[in-house]
């Protein structure tokens, strides 16, 4: 296996955390503990925000399409229980399926030499980990498996049984 279709395989294994978000879909504002946490609205906002931020922004250098998310979904938001606050869920699962199809397909051009490439817009402090597009990609798939158990925890909080 190449470096490119490992990180494919890791990005399509990001369905199995989406699949528990869509399960979630009329209770997407659930906290996955009585103390709060990331709500699974709050994390599929995060998670496209951050794809188009890494992908757009830092691997191309292009800015992030989805500036205007940064205050309720970027680094250091707080996820709250106000629907009010969010855009819809549905908005937010289509504006996710858009941003992952054109990493796919960025992916789909690249070569394993391309993964070494250094990325556009990389801050200094964060060049240890965003430092080439290879980087990017991969943290992509980790990134979408970090959140994957708070997703798990509030299916749970809403009384619904494990999937696996």
């Amino acid at each position: 296996m190449n470096g490119v279709d490992c990180i494919r395989m890791n990005l399509e294994m990001g369905s199995m955390t989406i699949g528990l978000i869509d399960d979630m879909k009329d209770d997407c504002l659930r906290m996955p503990t009585a103390k709060g946490g990331n709500h699974p609205l709050w994390v599929l906002g995060h998670l496209t925000y951050s794809e188009a931020s890494m992908v757009s922004d830092m691997m191309l250098g292009e800015g992030n399409p989805l500036e205007a998310w940064k205050p309720i979904f970027g680094d250091g938001s707080e996820p709250v229980s106000d629907a009010s606050k969010y855009p819809p869920f549905d908005e937010v699962r289509a504006k996710y399926d858009q941003v992952r199809a054109a990493t796919m397909k960025r992916l789909e051009k690249m070569t394993d030499a391309d993964l070494d490439k250094p990325s556009a817009n990389c801050p200094d402090e964060w060049k240890q980990y965003f430092g080439t597009c290879g980087q990017i990609l991969s943290i992509l798939g980790v990134h979408t498996f970090m959140h994957h158990g708070q997703v798990a925890d509030a299916r749970r909080s809403a009384g619904r049984a494990p999937n696996m």
